[in-house]
């Protein structure tokens, strides 16, 4: 997709990394990408790949705004209290980005709709803020070989990790089974789900644009209080029920 006058403009600082320059840009502009949760990890994710000029942003969440989200969800604002996320979010990332393709999706993720949904986008991003809902997406993706971000956050901490199929390690080797959600919610502190939510898209954005990933084979945690950062490795699990032999 060549680019026009306004994206040379709108793009230009991107277009000035040697790294992405203008191939990987017209790579970003016919790329898709579908973020499932629009809250505090899918909000500064869906801001900055709408602003990196993926051309296409699809959106699902089946949630409404609350008071308690705008302390993270910035996405939203005071007038859209009430008001269904999926729809805020894609005002928002249509008045930050005009020329967008956006899709909303007013619906629960389920194991029953997500092959049709992910089916028709490039990188999928887990925003999610439960356990089981990380799984199932984990492994829908897995099964429709979409690569993808899972992030997670509580209180003052948070960790990313990539998955690009057939490549283990996968979320399953991640987690070996399902862990409990807390029974009250710990935070989290506003800003680290902005942290985390910037790292996945820039993973999402790397591997759009044709540079490699580089949570392929760790994951990343963040610790605000301490304000550190560390890997660590993780290994595909030759046993794993979804990506072992």
């Amino acid at each position: 997709m060549p680019l026009s006058k306004d994206d040379r403009s709108r793009y230009a600082r991107q277009l000035a990394l040697p790294e992405i320059g203008e191939a990987g840009q017209e790579r970003l502009l016919a790329s898709s990408v579908l973020i499932i949760g629009a809250g505090g990890l899918g909000s500064p994710a869906a801001f900055y790949i709408a602003a990196a000029g993926v051309g296409r942003l699809g959106i699902v969440d089946s949630d409404v705004v609350d008071l308690s989200n705008l302390q993270r969800q910035i996405l939203h604002g005071s007038h859209d209290l009430g008001r269904k996320k999926a729809l805020s979010a894609i005002e928002s990332l249509s008045d930050l980005n005009p020329s967008l393709k956006l899709e909303q999706f007013d619906t629960r993720l389920t194991a029953d709709n997500a092959p049709a949904i992910f089916a028709n986008y490039d990188f999928i991003v887990d925003a999610t803020d439960n356990f089981a809902s990380k799984v199932l997406i984990g492994e829908a993706a897995w099964r429709a070989g979409k690569p993808h971000s899972h992030g997670g956050i509580v209180a003052f901490v948070g960790q990313a990790f990539t998955i690009i199929p057939p490549k283990g390690p996968c979320v399953k080797c991640l987690y070996r089974s399902t862990p409990k959600d807390p029974a009250t919610p710990r935070g989290p502190l506003g800003a680290v789900p902005g942290v985390i939510g910037s790292i996945q898209a820039i993973e999402a954005i790397k591997f759009l644009a044709g540079l490699k990933p580089s949570l392929t084979d760790s994951v990343l945690f963040f610790d605000a209080l301490t304000l550190t950062f560390r890997k660590v490795p993780l290994k595909a699990n030759p046993k794993c029920a979804l990506c072992g032999a």
